[in-house]
């Protein structure tokens, strides 16, 4: 019996069937993929994978936003006037080594003026452009670096009428020079500000 075309096809159609079952029983190195399992206390095991985190962003409310907004006003004032809160500390350090030991009056006074005069030539035109917001950080920064308010500076320094003199006028645009620091309290967000500040410019307190 002469096989006819359709035997041909079948016959054909079979090899194929077969060498693609046989390829499907034979696992190749990607057939196979390791994956955490997890067993339950009935037994059953569940494949697991650990996906990467995702960060999900609400919208800001008004409170938070008023907070990032004062937070970057702040942020921004720390910047500018930190650098003069560093050099008030080394000028009173300067000056007290200066007055160490002297006693008379006039020259302690001559001493005050002279430096006073070397200062208002250095950083007079640098901080009359200071907001009054920029002014009112700065004296707390000056109270962190020295450990006085700026009152208690100016009272030792030209006197307590002078002193009294400028606490006045910082009334009238509603600070003080006698605020405090409290870097655990109200000041709690200019420290953090502060101490990126000294990470990242090299300053010491």
């Amino acid at each position: 019996m002469q096989p006819t075309r359709k035997h041909i096809i079948c016959l054909v159609l079979f090899i194929l069937a077969a060498s693609i079952t046989i390829t499907a029983q034979q696992r190749g190195p990607l057939d196979t993929m390791r994956v955490h399992a997890y067993i339950t206390p009935e037994g059953d095991t569940i494949p697991e994978s650990i996906l990467p985190p995702v960060e999900v962003y609400a919208k800001l409310t008004g409170h938070w936003k008023n907070y990032w907004a004062d937070w970057t006003r702040l942020r921004n004032a720390v910047y500018v006037t930190y650098p003069y809160a560093i050099a008030a500390s080394r000028i009173m350090n300067e000056v007290n080594a200066k007055l160490n030991g002297v006693t008379d009056k006039k020259k302690r006074e001559a001493i005050i003026k002279s430096r006073e005069k070397e200062l208002k030539k250095e950083f007079a035109d640098q901080l009359v452009k200071l907001s009054v917001y920029q002014g009112k950080v700065l004296m707390k920064l000056i109270n962190r670096q020295t450990g006085n308010n700026c009152y208690e500076i100016i009272s030792e320094y030209k006197g307590f009428f002078n002193a009294a003199f400028w606490q006045t006028i910082a009334f009238v645009f509603g600070s003080n020079l006698k605020q405090p620091y409290n870097p655990r309290g109200d000041d709690a967000d200019m420290e953090k500000i502060v101490l990126d500040v000294e990470k990242m410019y090299g300053y010491k307190s």
